[in-house]
């Protein structure tokens, strides 16, 4: 049920700041996503998001589910963990709590988020530990052949639901907000570049940051292709006024991009984030040390 973890080159251990690129947080494995998947967009992103932060790889921590977003921590060089369903939170929680040092980031996707995963997402929210939850949706179950997903809409015609399922879809960033979250966004896979600056974004944020990343299936979704038509920036940031920001939510159709939402009236005071080598953090896992 669960992989062993990726460690990062040793040379890239001590690198100083500002010299990382995009390529040094490249694991070497080949994705094996469809080709056009927009998640290959979303692992761009990531790593460009990376390199500008300016920490190593072996200082970040891709924690992940089950489900096609969720094999991306094997494609970068930081350390990872590939857990079971719905339980990336839980996980990168556990993590960051042991070593808050780590930049620790969760991965998943829309039935591993918000199905299964939908408890721990509402008390990840609620509990504001400082890491990042990317979530890649493309409002289907890409890995199971194609079932409707918490966030596919109702209409959507399937051989699995002819007709639709007559659900109303779930809505991430309003529930995200309803349960707590001090930073809210949204990105898009075919607009890497804007993607990695949200992300460098949350990255920075001393609480939970949630980020929300269209990321059509090309398999079984072609018409989500047309998204590239539809995503527009958002009409603005609200700050601190949950009320004002989950009205301009209920508003938003689906397609606004950029961050919707922070609150700086909750945050509480980050501990400066202490630098470690390679060998330290190696050393914990040494077996009859």
């Amino acid at each position: 049920m669960t992989e062993n973890i990726v460690t990062a080159p040793n040379m890239l251990a001590d690198a100083p700041p500002g010299t990382l690129s995009a390529r040094d947080f490249h694991s070497g494995a080949t994705p094996i996503w469809c080709p056009g998947c927009g998640d290959y967009g979303v692992l761009s992103a990531l790593e460009d998001a990376l390199a500008t932060y300016g920490r190593p790889p072996h200082e970040v921590v891709l924690v992940s589910g089950i489900g096609c977003s969720s094999r991306l921590p094997a494609y970068t060089s930081c350390y990872g963990f590939h857990g079971v369903h719905g339980r990336a939170l839980p996980f990168a929680a556990g993590v960051k709590l042991a070593r808050p040092d780590l930049e620790v980031i969760a991965v998943g996707g829309d039935g591993d988020g918000y199905s299964i995963g939908g408890n721990h997402f509402i008390h990840a929210c609620r509990r504001d530990l400082d890491m990042v939850y990317l979530v890649m949706d493309n409002r289907v179950y890409g890995m199971t052949k194609g079932q409707p997903s918490p966030t596919t809409e109702p209409d959507w015609d399937s051989d699995i639901a002819p007709g639709g399922i007559g659900l109303r879809p779930f809505d991430p960033l309003a529930l995200a907000l309803a349960a707590g979250a001090t930073f809210v966004a949204r990105g898009f896979s075919a607009q890497p570049h804007d993607l990695a600056t949200v992300i460098v974004e949350a990255i920075r944020w001393p609480g939970f940051a949630f980020i929300e990343v269209l990321s059509p299936c090309v398999a079984f979704r072609r018409e989500e292709f047309d998204w590239k038509a539809s995503v527009h920036p958002v009409k603005q940031t609200i700050e601190n006024d949950r009320a004002a920001a989950h009205a301009a939510i209920l508003a938003d159709d689906g397609f606004g991009l950029g961050v919707v939402f922070r609150d700086y009236r909750r945050l509480k005071p980050a501990p400066e984030p202490q630098r470690v080598t390679l060998a330290e953090i190696e050393s914990e896992f040494r077996i009859g040390a």
